[in-house]
């Protein structure tokens, strides 16, 4: 687990049930991710918020796939089951995403999910740079050019704790949005 900043109990939580917690000063998933890649020893990791919008005991679902050796890489493809779970913004932009995503990739996404799962070794060798909000299209977008077999699993997605600095207004969705298209140009 990474601790990059939280403002909760995850970290203690975590430490609490025997995991081992990783400290990454940088804030946003993209410098959590890359502090907690290489820490690893599993030879499948998974990534997920730990706000509480994602249940943990989805992972195991999320990873059958690339364990059973049918995928590369397996997103968890979020589905509301609270009003209010996901904002209207971060649904359109996210859906807005995975369209392009289909038509540049032609990788069948419907969502860009923080929910993960893939072969540590594999990942290590995509060399991902980003480390801000734009990591989660970098992973899909080197996957997909290296010919990994990408899937999605649904997964429930619930009201988080706390406020989302990307999800939470209408300005942090606009600035993931930006962090998307440059990425997008920049990888072209």
């Amino acid at each position: 687990m990474v601790d990059n900043g939280s403002t909760g109990r995850s970290a203690e939580i975590a430490r609490e049930l025997g995991a081992r917690v990783v400290h990454e000063p940088r804030r946003g998933f993209g410098a959590a991710c890359h502090a907690g890649l290489p820490a690893s020893t599993a030879d499948v990791v998974c990534f997920m918020d730990a706000d509480a919008s994602l249940d943990p005991r989805r992972l195991p679902g999320v990873a059958a796939p690339v364990l059973g050796g049918d995928a590369d890489l397996v997103l968890g493809a979020r589905r509301t089951r609270t009003a209010g779970a996901w904002p209207w913004h971060a649904r359109l932009g996210n859906a807005a995403l995975a369209r392009t995503l289909r038509r540049r990739t032609g990788v069948r996404l419907h969502d860009l999910g923080p929910m993960r799962a893939a072969v540590r070794s594999r990942l290590l060798e995509l060399g991902l740079t980003d480390r801000r909000f734009g990591h989660p299209l970098e992973m899909v977008l080197r996957a997909a050019a290296a010919g990994w077999r990408i899937a999605e699993v649904d997964v429930d997605y619930l009201p988080r704790t706390g406020r989302s600095k990307v999800t939470g207004t209408v300005r942090g969705t606009l600035r993931a949005v930006a962090e998307v298209r440059r990425v997008m140009a920049e990888l072209g």
